[in-house]
């Protein structure tokens, strides 16, 4: 992802919000990105303002090789952070596995955008809800081949998104899952 639209940050927004829900004493929260630039300015700012609002403290970690996300999982203990952010970036995509490595080494709780990083051992996921966004894209289709114009149809934002929390790594961190999130969350991981 090379830029940040407003829904971004404002899921950006959210997840910081449940990651807060999630592990209350975590101070500071790290979010770990690729670099600035791209949009991340623009993410960052918003982070640190929704940390501000649930008076929290945001530490920007940057990483953009495999060996700078092992130096800055690393430093995480050095800097005391509580919590940690991974931002929707390719890079820690490719490497879900090593990030998830790391964080489950430090004991650190760890929230991405992507549901199959909860599904695989991170603490949650908030995102937007893909297989819903492909039966969209899907109608979309069908549209244009009945004969509709691409040009006329209306740009439609994504409207279901999901939390996916992953109950056995809440115990292993000694994190007890609200029962509010136990309720809204769309999936719970045993």
């Amino acid at each position: 992802m090379t830029g940040f639209t407003s829904m971004s940050i404002e899921i950006f927004g959210k997840r910081l919000e449940l990651l807060h829900e999630l592990a209350p004493g975590a101070e500071p929260i790290a979010v770990l990105i690729t670099e600035l630039g791209s949009g991340m300015e623009l993410l960052i700012k918003a982070a640190r303002a929704t940390a501000a609002s649930i008076g929290r403290q945001i530490e920007v970690l940057t990483a953009n090789t495999d060996a700078e996300i092992d130096t800055a999982f690393a430093s995480l203990e050095q800097k005391r952070v509580g919590a940690l952010l991974v931002a929707p970036q390719a890079l820690f995509v490719n490497r879900q596995a090593q990030v998830l490595s790391l964080a489950a080494h430090h004991a650190i709780p760890a929230s991405s955008f992507y549901r199959d990083f909860a599904e695989a051992g991170g603490l949650m996921s908030y995102g937007l809800n893909y297989e819903d966004m492909h039966r969209r894209g899907g109608i979309y289709v069908g549209r244009i081949l009945n004969g509709e114009r691409p040009g006329d149809l209306p740009v439609m934002r994504p409207t279901k998104f999901e939390l996916v929390i992953n109950l056995k790594t809440a115990r292993t961190l000694g994190l007890t899952v609200p029962r509010a999130l136990l309720i809204a969350a769309d999936e719970l991981v045993e």
